[in-house]
C-alpha cells in the first residue's frame, strides 16, 4: 500500500456528529449541485471508480450507507450490470426524499429501497449483502468503529466493503493548494450557494481531523476485514478503501 500517514481522530475533534443529519436536511435542495461545483465534477468519476471494485458474482445485493440522495446507488447500477438490488439508508429524510425521486426517474423503484436508519444500528440481519458501500459519510458517523462493525455484520462472508472518503494529498505543494481551497474558498462559496455556512465549515474541519491512508486501513483491520487496499484518487484528495469479510466468518 502507498504510505500516506495521518493520525486524525475518529471522534471528538471538530463539530459533533450526533445531529449532523439535521444539517444535511437543511442543505438537501442544493446538495447535488454543490457537490458537482465544489468538486469540479470529480465526485462523479470517483463513484464510477467505486463501481469497478464491487466483489465478484452476479445479481449483487448492495447496501449503501449514508446514501443521501442515492448518487452511489445510481452510479452502481449505471456502471456495473451485475448489481441486481440495492438498499440505501440515511438519517436525513429530506435527502432520502430527493433520492427516491431520482430512483423513480431512473425506473429503479422496484429494485431499490431507501429508508431512514442509523449506520451504527443497521436494521438488517447478519450476512445479508454482497457488498456495503459508503461515500463521504464514514467521517460523519457518531461512532466510526461501531459503524464499521455493523458493515462487517451485515455483509456476507466473502463480501466486500467499499469506502470512499476525502483525504489529504501526499505531495506537499498539492496539499497546500488543496487546504487553501478547503479552508478558505469552499466554505465561502458553499455557504453562499447553500445559505448554510456552517455546513461547509463542518466539511473542512471533519476532513482535516479524520484519519486517512494507513491510519484508516488500521481501523478496517481492527474490525477484522482482510485483503484491505486503498486507491488514492485525483492526487489523493479522495481515497477509495476496500476490504473483505473472510469466508467462514458469520456475523
Amino acid at each position: 500500500m502507498p504510505q500516506i500517514e495521518h493520525r486524525g481522530t475518529v471522534s471528538g475533534a471538530g463539530p459533533s456528529r450526533d445531529d449532523v443529519w439535521k444539517m444535511f436536511n437543511r442543505i438537501s435542495p442544493r446538495y447535488d449541485l454543490l457537490n458537482r461545483l465544489l468538486s469540479f465534477g470529480r465526485d462523479v468519476s470517483w463513484r464510477k471508480k467505486m463501481a469497478r471494485y464491487l466483489p465478484a458474482g452476479d445479481q449483487l445485493h448492495v447496501l449503501d450507507v449514508a446514501t443521501g440522495t442515492a448518487d452511489v446507488i445510481l452510479s452502481l447500477f449505471r456502471h456495473n450490470p451485475r448489481v441486481f438490488r440495492a438498499v440505501g439508508v440515511d438519517m436525513a429524510e429530506r435527502m432520502l426524499e430527493i433520492g427516491r425521486q431520482k430512483i423513480y426517474e431512473h425506473y429503479l423503484e422496484k429494485v431499490v429501497e431507501l429508508q431512514r436508519a442509523d449506520a451504527t444500528r443497521l436494521p438488517f440481519p447478519d450476512n445479508l449483502f454482497d457488498a456495503v458501500t459508503i461515500a463521504f459519510g464514514i467521517r460523519n458517523l457518531s461512532d466510526v468503529v461501531k459503524g464499521l462493525r455493523e458493515m462487517w455484520r451485515v455483509v456476507k462472508p466473502g463480501g466486500r466493503v467499499l469506502i470512499l472518503e476525502f483525504s489529504l494529498p501526499a505531495r506537499k505543494w498539492i496539499r497546500q493548494l488543496y487546504l487553501l481551497y478547503f479552508r478558505h474558498v469552499l466554505p465561502r462559496v458553499g455557504g453562499w450557494l447553500s445559505g448554510d455556512s456552517y455546513a461547509y465549515r463542518y466539511l473542512n474541519e471533519t476532513v482535516e481531523n479524520f484519519p486517512y491512508g494507513e491510519s484508516f486501513c488500521q481501523l478496517l483491520e481492527e474490525v477484522h476485514f482482510q485483503n484491505i487496499r486503498m486507491k488514492p484518487l485525483t492526487f489523493g484528495v479522495a481515497t477509495l478503501y476496500y476490504g473483505e469479510k473472510p469466508m467462514g466468518r458469520m456475523g
